[in-house]
């Protein structure tokens, strides 16, 4: 399903540069496993879906999310209990539009590598008629993104990492079209999606339960609103960064569609969903036939012009730009007078 677009290893290499890759692969893993230990989670999804929301929860932020324009980098760092020197680091990516994002999305896999990378999925729970057309948009950006970094080498090792992850004695395994790092697909505004007729939650759930199995994801809904799912999104936050609480679901598999869904890596099944093994592409199909799908993104939340935002708000920035156009402003000024005059001389 994935493979690199790096050149193939070339037949005729001696058995010393053989040797030499060798070595070097060897001290990469091992740089990996002593070193100070260095995760990567990027959040993506719909827009205005709490995504922002999630990462302030999680770093303890008081301040109002503000829409995010393109692509917002954020750090923590954590100590080991046992040793001082156990040093962890988090870097958090939140990408704020799916429209036209290819490059950016590429952007968190070749600044920290594919080694402890995770993405969470946020979709809005309360937009059904655009679920579909942003998870496939942002599955489709990710899958992009790997194949261009990944290096045939690494292929192979991510592929055992992905079916160790739902289990490799899942009776479904055979049937998974597995994504050879970490998702978590979560589904926001619980709180308004709760309140649906219940066929269209059904066909939500339905969809959500099948995306999630077919490519060995996670999947919880979720609300800012209800403590209990803030709690576990943000437990299940850390768990991807710092690798604690083990169990951020507390073992815990709902699959009602009565109530928030919460099902961790291999817990699900196409027994247990209630449908034939299938795969992405018909999946999508059938949601788009139960719960028409609208193309491309929402720009209603963009401001007009970020830099009169005041949640955009950077002094020097400020100061620079406004003096940049007062510059630009006696520019013009000059040329019309300029103009005026020769004009008349003429």
């Amino acid at each position: 399903m994935f493979k690199s677009t790096s050149d193939a290893p070339d037949k005729s290499q001696s058995i010393q540069n053989v040797a030499i890759k060798l070595v070097t692969e060897q001290m990469k893993l091992m740089q990996l496993e002593n070193g100070p230990k260095e995760t990567t989670v990027f959040v993506l999804g719909s827009k205005g879906a709490g995504k922002s929301g999630i990462i302030n929860k999680f770093f303890d932020r008081e301040e109002n999310s503000r829409p995010t324009l393109a692509l917002e980098y954020s750090f923590g760092r954590r100590t080991g209990q046992m040793r001082a020197n156990d040093k962890q680091i988090l870097n958090v990516w939140e990408l704020g539009c799916l429209d036209n994002s290819n490059q950016l999305v590429e952007v968190p896999m070749r600044s920290h590598g594919l080694e402890n990378f995770s993405a969470i999925i946020v979709l809005d729970l309360s937009q059904p008629n655009r679920l579909w057309s942003d998870l496939e948009c942002a599955l489709q950006g990710l899958k992009r993104a790997y194949t261009k970094q990944v290096s045939e080498s690494d292929v192979g090792r991510h592929k055992q990492k992905a079916e160790e992850r739902v289990s490799k004695d899942h009776p479904d395994l055979g049937s998974l079209e597995l994504f050879p790092f970490t998702i978590v697909i979560v589904g926001g505004k619980y709180d308004v999606f709760q309140d649906f007729d219940p066929e269209i939650k059904k066909h939500v759930c339905r969809c959500l339960r099948s995306i999630s199995h077919a490519i060995g994801a996670a999947l919880l809904f979720y609300s800012q609103k209800i403590p209990s799912l803030a709690k576990t999104m943000r437990d299940t936050f850390s768990h991807l960064g710092f690798g604690s609480p083990t169990h951020p679901f507390r073992n815990t598999t709902t699959s009602d569609y009565n109530g928030p869904i919460m099902i961790w890596f291999g817990s699900d099944s196409w027994e247990k969903i209630g449908v034939t093994p299938s795969n992405s592409e018909r999946i999508g199909v059938t949601f788009n036939a139960e719960i028409k799908q609208v193309k491309g993104e929402s720009q209603a939340a963009l401001p007009d012009d970020p830099t009169k935002d005041p949640g955009f708000r950077e002094s020097l920035i400020d100061e620079m730009r406004a003096q940049k156009d007062e510059e630009l402003m006696t520019l013009i000024r000059d040329t019309e007078i300029r103009s005026k005059f020769e004009t008349v001389a003429s």
